[in-house]
């Protein structure tokens, strides 16, 4: 389904909704301010430097939300005929292929031939 193909009105799935990268990207810009918070004050004789918490959420939440994005683009289905078993060495019931159908040649051998 591709964004032309839906319709006013209909929920959009999650991969084509903007609500899942930017909570993604909320949460990572969520998590950076409050380290950056924490780490850049140098401990709590000064004070806290909010300037940079929130220059690093800015760019945490830019980076994700780019991030999200190009991968969310990039995501592209599977064609049908790939799950219907067409692949070189899918069944492993038949001899000759690797299977259990294999006869057993004799006793096993370590690598150095002993």
């Amino acid at each position: 389904m591709t964004v032309a193909d839906q319709t006013p009105g209909e929920p959009r799935r999650m991969r084509t909704s903007v609500k899942g990268p930017l909570m993604f990207s909320a949460f990572f810009a969520v998590l950076a301010f409050i380290a950056v918070l924490i780490f850049a004050s140098g401990g709590t004789a000064r004070a806290p430097r909010f300037d940079l918490a929130f220059t690093g959420a800015g760019i945490a939440f830019i980076v994700s939300l780019v991030v999200a994005a190009m991968l969310s683009m990039s995501h592209k289905e599977n064609a049908d005929h790939l799950g219907k078993g067409s692949g070189v060495n899918l069944s492993s019931k038949r001899p000759g292929h690797g299977g259990p159908g294999i006869p057993d040649d004799g006793p096993e051998t370590s690598d150095d031939g002993r």
